[in-house]
């Protein structure tokens, strides 16, 4: 793996590294962890999360856009639609849509469903633009690092920018994608893998991803080129099917492991 330093550049801490958390005496609601600790539930208990306008506009927007692929919904409780002003999906349905998206779906297909969603949110020309305004360098790892912290909390919350020497990696506590969902094979197909080869390849800005599977925490490393799929170590431990036809718990490996862990002393 190389990691990517052209450039010494120091970013002061960006004011998106302010805690996320939201405070009983702010008027703005904001997507937020809702125990009372402040942090997120021990693995084995889901944490509670207060969503506001702006996480529910890209749940639905994101969802929308999956729906396309997505298999028909088995119920009408999943294709039911709330209120207006809920956009129609929670971040429930969102990962409904994403198990959906799955069904009948190899490996392959599955990321390359995620490519054309995360293209389809694009303006034309966008990634070349992207190319050449943030070159592989120290300066656009650490920025788009920094990037990520306001922009995709919604989807796994609580994120904070680490890292010593460049400061171009995002720890995220405890990812709310693989915590909803308890599978290993979205995490892996829908959006590690997927999210890896759109950063390295459309926008030519290296990216890999390492989740944890034990806490649910993960390290987003931009600048970072990610390792071979043959070669990853995640893909070398995560026997994921190449299909996903139901949904059975002997097809969701990390569910198996949360159900032996609560189980063992």
């Amino acid at each position: 793996m190389v990691v990517l330093s052209l450039q010494v550049v120091r970013f002061p801490t960006p004011p998106y590294q302010i805690s996320l958390r939201r405070q009983s005496t702010d008027k703005i609601i904001r997507c937020g962890i809702a125990e009372p600790s402040g942090e997120p539930a021990p693995l084995g208990q889901k944490t509670k999360y207060n969503d506001g306008f702006f996480e529910k506009a890209f749940m639905t927007l994101f969802a929308r856009k999956m729906e396309k692929f997505a298999s028909p919904a088995k119920s009408k409780t999943e294709t039911k639609k709330k209120r207006w002003f809920d956009f129609g999906y929670d971040y429930e349905s969102f990962v409904d849509v994403s198990k959906r998206v799955m069904e009948g779906r190899s490996r392959q297909q599955q990321q390359e469903v995620v490519r054309e969603v995360l293209l389809s949110m694009l303006p034309p020309g966008a990634p070349a633009q992207f190319r050449k305004l943030f070159p592989p360098t120290k300066w656009a790892a650490e920025f788009n690092a920094a990037l990520t912290v306001p922009f995709f909390h919604w989807l796994v919350v609580e994120v904070e920018i680490n890292g010593e020497k460049q400061r171009s990696g995002v720890h995220i506590k405890k990812c709310r994608y693989l915590e909803n969902s308890g599978c290993v094979g979205m995490c892996v197909n829908m959006c590690k893998f997927p999210t890896q080869d759109f950063f390295t390849r459309e926008f030519g800005l290296p990216l890999t991803m390492i989740p944890n599977f034990e806490d649910m925490s993960c390290e987003m490393v931009y600048g970072q080129v990610p390792p071979s799929f043959e070669d990853d170590p995640v893909q070398m431990r995560t026997p994921a099917p190449q299909s996903v036809p139901s949904y059975k718990h002997d097809e969701f490996p990390f569910r198996a492991h949360l159900a032996s862990s609560r189980t063992s002393p």
